[in-house]
């Protein structure tokens, strides 16, 4: 049986920085530091990890709005750890409190949202269906 979704949930990971995330690869020439959209990336990560215990199999979650601060950069070589809080549940809306530090200060503060899905299955073969 799936935890309780409840607002207190909170997930945590962590990704060393290296070549494959930097803002260089996503289109900054140059700029060899942890990129905004690889961050938000990781951000999201931790908040499907933090509801996942409690999705019925099958379900998911869909990420439908991010407002996150890139505080500080952070060199290739330190890590990045992020972290997701659920704090509210409204019907199909889960909204979090998001964070990330890397090895020497604060890099990243915002909230998430994500929508509950029963069904991913059913969700991916209608955005499918716009390919017809």
């Amino acid at each position: 049986m799936p935890e309780a979704l409840a607002p207190g949930r909170e997930f945590e990971l962590t990704r060393e920085v290296t070549a494959e995330v930097t803002a260089a690869r996503f289109g900054n020439p140059g700029v060899p530091v942890f990129a905004t959209p690889a961050l938000v990336g990781l951000l999201e990560e931790a908040a499907i990890g933090c509801v996942a215990p409690t999705l019925d199999d099958g379900a998911g979650t869909v990420g439908t709005s991010v407002n996150v601060q890139h505080l500080a950069a952070t060199p290739i070589g330190l890590t990045v750890t992020a972290t997701a809080r659920l704090v509210e549940v409204d019907g199909r809306r889960l909204v979090f409190e998001v964070e990330a530090h890397d090895d020497k200060e604060p890099i990243a503060k915002g909230m998430h949202e994500r929508f509950l899905v029963g069904s991913m299955e059913r969700f991916v073969e209608r955005a499918l269906e716009k390919s017809d």
